[in-house]
């Protein structure tokens, strides 16, 4: 399959922060207890990584810089995220779960760590999504904080694999929060 380019929203004023939205076309999966493709997250997971640094290049502090997604592209936003060289301003997942949860500990070196441990989580999940169970998202957002992250878990009734708009207004609050207008 061949890589798709990136979407870019160009800034209305000043460019000074970057969300980045992830959303993985495929969303088909039966179990999580699959194996998981650990060269093509790992490989996912780089992408983002150049994705941020390009922004870092640009001139936008990495503490302006938040990742996220919906689904798999919220979980690989996750996993990327928990994973960076650099601290972020924050890391977002809509009905998503921890990609790697086994292997985590071991990629998270000190370095990593101290850049962004300090990172808030946002998550959101439907309590009636058949693809991505509630208990998924319920089950990360235990994990990472016994990991030491700050993780905002809420869950939406009545919402299955999808967005609601209390959802997004959550999120948009959340994201001001993180990235304050500038300039």
């Amino acid at each position: 399959m061949a890589q798709l380019a990136p979407l870019v929203v160009p800034a209305l004023k000043k460019h000074t922060a970057t969300v980045i939205w992830a959303h993985v076309v495929k969303d088909a999966f039966n179990d999580l207890a699959q194996q998981q493709d650990q060269p093509g997250i790992h490989k996912s997971r780089d992408y983002f990584h150049n994705l941020i640094k390009g922004e870092i290049e640009k001139g936008i502090p990495s503490s302006r810089i938040v990742l996220g997604g919906f689904s798999q592209g919220g979980s690989i936003s996750i996993f990327a995220g928990l994973t960076s060289p650099s601290p972020l301003a924050g890391i977002f997942g809509l009905s998503s779960y921890l990609l790697l949860g086994e292997s985590l500990p071991s990629l998270l070196t000190q370095e990593i760590r101290a850049a962004n441990s300090p990172t808030p989580i946002f998550m959101g999940h439907g309590d009636v999504d058949p693809l991505v169970k509630p208990e998924w998202g319920a089950e990360t957002a235990k994990v990472l904080k016994a990991l030491g992250w700050k993780v905002d878990f809420n869950v939406y009734r009545g919402l299955d694999h999808s967005a609601d708009p209390k959802e997004m207004d959550d999120l948009e609050k959340w994201l001001g929060e993180r990235l304050p207008a500038q300039g």
